[in-house]
């Protein structure tokens, strides 16, 4: 795959519009935990309620979202989406300036947030389906994952300066703005979308058939209990080493900012490498090693020590680790969308987000106590020994008979990538926001951020 070449306007304008709201969010990086510590004073425990709530609570909410998405054009739910959480954090700053911001009004917008980011991923996925060719979906998420990857460079620390020169309400005007800015630009893409066709009557249970048909599924199964265990472990690692660096070992917080921020340039390394090493070595083998090799170094991060020692351990684990998962994303998520029945997609990547923001959620809130009765290193030691482990729930795609190949479509798979260009069952699914692939996760992704 050539890398640079044009993938359509339609496409071109959808991955601007992501560009922009994935900027924003990244500027607004831990901007509801600056609100509720600055202008709120809340304490540790509030924090802690607001992320774990956030992500929990806008799950288990958005599970009846897949069903519904699932036979209604995507666009307007994708503009919608947007324009719901430019509502509600704009919501913020306005509550701000009227001296009427409450804690709870900051828990009811990271809800809506995480429920709008779920609805939004899997709509995103449908869509992007009518946009690009079979054969250019691992091109089409490996920009993705490079858009995510600079904006999270770039995003914080200007955020952070943002933050520090017009406070924290800032961050949150522009990520507000930037899905407003998303909207449009999904709008200028045109309305040629056919609309789904709608089931005569809804089976029952509607709302699982997305977890049906993943846990159904003996490639997908193994790789959803992979990619959430993963996620879930090295993001429960993330506000330990924060406590670790900066309250334990003395790190200034530009130090700290440094050592999360330009590993991420790894990002878009591996993110270019994913489809040359694809067309190389095949899906299946890129897959396993790239997931196997991610997840090898953040046992490092408990013998992180003060100084500039600590510093480059901590900058040549996470280059590692990020390069690692920018090869992995793409193809992980091309596979899965090969796998995605049209009349099932939206519903599975609705059902994919779910489980594993609650999969943080749980294990992230699960890991703060673990570092309170054992200690904050040997935690973290503890999270990356178990990470040592997922490569077991990776699914040997080198040995499926279904395994797609770039460029290649299997017959017998008519449901999967055989579909004509813009039909109402063209299977090409990508989850381009929130968590998700932030994702991606992300993001706390995938992102998811």
């Amino acid at each position: 795959m050539a890398n640079g070449r044009s993938l359509g306007r339609q496409f071109g304008r959808l991955w601007a519009a992501y560009a922009v709201s994935r900027f924003g969010t990244a500027l607004a990086f831990n901007a509801f935990g600056l609100v509720a510590v600055l202008v709120l004073h809340a304490g540790p425990a509030q924090v802690s309620i607001l992320t774990a709530a956030g992500l929990a609570v806008g799950a288990l909410v958005a599970i009846p979202l897949g069903p519904w998405v699932e036979f209604r054009r995507k666009r307007p739910v994708l503009i919608a989406t947007d324009l719901i959480r430019c509502t509600a954090l704009l919501s913020i700053p306005i509550a701000f300036a009227f001296g009427a911001l409450g804690f709870t009004q900051l828990l009811v917008v990271a809800i809506i947030a995480a429920t709008a980011d779920i609805g939004f991923t899997a709509a995103s996925g449908a869509y992007l389906k009518s946009l690009v060719a079979p054969d250019d979906l691992l091109e089409a998420n490996a920009r993705f994952e490079s858009t995510n990857w600079t904006a999270i460079v770039f995003g914080p620390p200007l955020g952070g300066a943002a933050v520090g020169l017009l406070g924290p309400m800032a961050t949150l005007i522009a990520d507000g703005l930037s899905y407003l800015a998303s909207a449009a630009g999904l709008r200028a893409i045109g309305d040629r979308e056919p609309r789904p066709a709608h089931p005569d009557a809804p089976r029952p249970g509607a709302q699982f058939e997305g977890w049906r048909y993943i846990l159904g599924h003996p490639g997908l199964r193994p790789l959803l209990c992979n990619d959430a265990l993963v996620g879930a472990l090295i993001m429960a690692t993330q506000p330990l080493m924060s406590v670790l660096m900066l309250g334990h070992l003395g790190f200034a917080p530009w130090e700290f900012g440094l050592a999360f921020a330009l590993p991420c340039l790894g990002g878009l390394l591996g993110a270019r490498l994913a489809p040359r090493l694809v067309d190389r070595y095949g899906p299946g083998r890129v897959l396993r090693m790239s997931g196997i090799l991610r997840v090898c170094w953040p046992v490092a991060l408990g013998a992180v020590t003060a100084g500039a020692g600590g510093l480059v351990l901590v900058l040549v684990v996470q280059t590692a680790v990020i390069v690692c998962m920018a090869v992995f994303n793409p193809v992980f998520a091309t596979y899965r969308l090969e796998q995605l029945p049209a009349d099932r997609a939206t519903r599975a990547l609705a059902a994919w987000s779910v489980s594993k923001k609650v999969t943080i959620a749980v294990v992230t809130a699960l890991w703060g106590l673990l570092a309170v009765w054992l200690g904050i290193r040997l935690a973290i030691t503890l999270a990356g020994a178990l990470l040592l482990m997922t490569p077991l729930l990776l699914p040997r795609l080198d040995r499926a008979p279904d395994t797609l190949s770039p460029g290649r479509r299997a017959p017998h798979r008519d449901h999967t990538a055989t579909c004509s260009q813009g039909s109402d069952t063209d299977p090409r699914v990508k989850a381009v926001k929130g968590g998700e692939i932030v994702g991606p996760v992300p993001r706390g992704g995938t992102p998811e951020r």
